[in-house]
């Protein structure tokens, strides 16, 4: 088996932290794990702690396998509703 050779570019690409638009211009339904974290100022994991007891401030909706974090619980649970 041959091993796949990256460029730099592709693992600074990889390592960067996303970047996610303010909370106030966010005009879907739903976010996904990372940017429902990046908003609440948790860890992804933290979250998908709440969504596996259900004993977080917020409960995911699972769409197709995967958590999606109500936009609107969000911004209630922050307090800038």
């Amino acid at each position: 088996m041959q091993a796949t050779q990256h460029s730099a570019d592709t693992r600074r690409a990889v390592t960067e932290p996303q970047q996610f638009p303010p909370l106030e211009s966010v005009t879907r339904p739903t976010v996904d794990t990372a940017a429902a974290a990046y908003y609440l100022n948790r860890k992804p994991q933290t979250c998908r702690a709440w969504a596996c007891m259900e004993n977080g401030p917020l409960r995911p909706r699972r769409i197709n396998g995967r958590l999606a974090w109500n936009v609107a619980e969000i911004r209630a649970v922050l307090g800038v509703a």
